[in-house]
């Protein structure tokens, strides 16, 4: 997928930057209290959520004032300019009717707006959001006042309510994300604002089909309040999740594409079946994963370990099937096999995983090694389906591809590039070979991940 950057102009005269990714029924996003187009865009974690959220859609979002690539010289910050940065942006794309979703402090934005142009909002999601900040002033003082005269400090600080899972390489990409985002004293003055919030009147009014996500642990907009703004939606509806990490992108990524999957309308038909057994003679692609030096990295690492660094490769990989309609199939120490009945949504998911891995794995940094880097395969046939497994030619021909890979690499078949041809990949042919078991040589090709937009 590619993003579109363009601006506009709001009532007041701010310049905002904002961008469409995906093509379908539009959904609008409404970010918490910063945000950056290019930022977000150019990390893999960040981007395979705003490619889940698009998969069949077209994602609206932006920077509001005086954040990211928008004007930072806004004078108004309040509740009310942020609506109207929202009002320009939908103005600008030129839409009459669309889902909003409104993440953090971008839910009481999305409320005010939902509010006040009902015909326009079709389906309201708040995640992770609050109708009212529920905390006096003199909690929040201390907190804006460190980061307007230590913005490195203060960004140090917010990343451990924003991400509390002691990730070492989130943390530092999360205050990479809010100094590059913002300066101190905009981040003072955003923090400041949330006090002054209480959307609270409104919400009775809201007569659209509302999804409220909620993280249990999350320590930034507290479970109770989130709970406590669905109450007052009429029939809203309530979707309490596991984690304390308040950001969307991370954590279980998966459950919250998929509960915004089964609220909005047009996800019906549009995601391919995830079973596993295929009808007779259905097609399904086959894609293998492979962890390359992986006994070396146990014996550098004792088994304990090792084993740390493999849950979170694990959850790397599940998040990405998940988020990209596949089916896990099975495991085998430190690879995957899963199927997908879409070979476009097969390639795209490899590709995440291969950025997510290029962009450091969880706990490696904090153990002094080189990222991991995984090898891959993908094949398309008709396999056999039998007792929640898959086997025959299309199968063993996947896994020797994936044998044929290096470290970061991404091999496939002639028959799986010529099913997604004119679909925006990009390949090296790297010839033909010959493959353990099969008579005729098999020509494989790279995947080109890195050089794709």
């Amino acid at each position: 997928m590619k993003q579109h950057i363009r601006f506009c102009t709001t009532a007041d005269g701010v310049r905002i930057a904002y961008a469409t990714v995906g093509e379908g029924p539009p959904l609008v996003l409404a970010w918490g209290w910063i945000a950056h187009l290019q930022f977000e865009w150019d990390n893999a974690d960040w981007r395979a959520f705003l490619e889940g959220l698009a998969r069949g859609r077209q994602v609206v979002h932006f920077d509001k004032r005086a954040t990211g690539l928008s004007d930072w010289n806004a004078p108004d910050i309040s509740i009310e300019g942020q609506v109207r940065d929202l009002e320009a942006v939908v103005g600008a794309s030129g839409l009459e009717r669309f889902a909003l979703m409104g993440i953090s402090e971008g839910g009481p934005t999305a409320i005010i707006y939902a509010a006040r142009h009902p015909e326009k909002v079709s389906h309201l999601i708040l995640y992770g959001s609050q109708h009212r900040w529920p905390l006096p002033p003199e909690i929040l003082e201390p907190l804006a006042a460190l980061v307007r005269a230590q913005w490195g400090m203060g960004a140090a600080a917010l990343t451990d309510l924003f991400v509390p899972a002691g990730d070492p390489a989130k943390a530092a990409t999360f205050k990479e994300f809010q100094r590059v985002s913002a300066s101190g004293e905009n981040a003072a003055r955003w923090l400041e604002t949330l006090v002054e919030i209480d959307t609270t009147p409104l919400l009775g009014d809201l007569q659209m089909p509302t999804l409220v996500i909620h993280r249990q642990g999350d320590r930034v907009c507290r479970f109770k309040v989130g709970r406590e703004m669905a109450a007052l939606i009429p029939d809203a509806r309530f979707e309490p999740l596991e984690g304390d990490i308040h950001v969307p992108f991370w954590g279980d990524v998966g459950a919250i594409l998929d509960a915004i999957d089964r609220f909005l309308p047009e996800i019906e038909g549009r995601m391919e079946p995830q079973a596993p057994m295929a009808a007779p003679g259905a097609p399904l692609t086959i894609l293998f994963t492979d962890i390359e030096g992986s006994t070396a990295l146990t014996q550098r690492l004792g088994d304990s370990g090792a084993q740390e660094i493999l849950r979170a490769h694990n959850t790397t990989i599940r998040d990405a099937i998940r988020m990209h309609a596949g089916t896990e199939l099975k495991t085998m120490g430190d690879g995957f096999m899963a199927s997908f009945s879409s070979a476009r949504r097969a390639l795209e998911c490899a590709i995440a995983i291969q950025r997510a891995f290029a962009q450091g794995n969880p706990g490696v940094g904090a153990q002094g090694l080189a990222p991991l880097r995984v090898r891959m395969g993908l094949n398309a046939g008709e396999p056999i389906a039998e007792e929640d497994d898959l086997f025959g030619t299309a199968v063993i021909m996947a896994a020797r591809i994936a044998a044929r890979a290096e470290g970061g690499e991404i091999l496939v078949s002639d028959v799986l590039r010529q099913l997604v041809a004119g679909k925006g990949f990009l390949f090296s042919d790297r010839g033909e070979t010959v493959m353990r078991g099969f008579e005729d040589p098999v020509r494989l090709y790279e995947v080109r991940w890195a050089d794709a937009d």
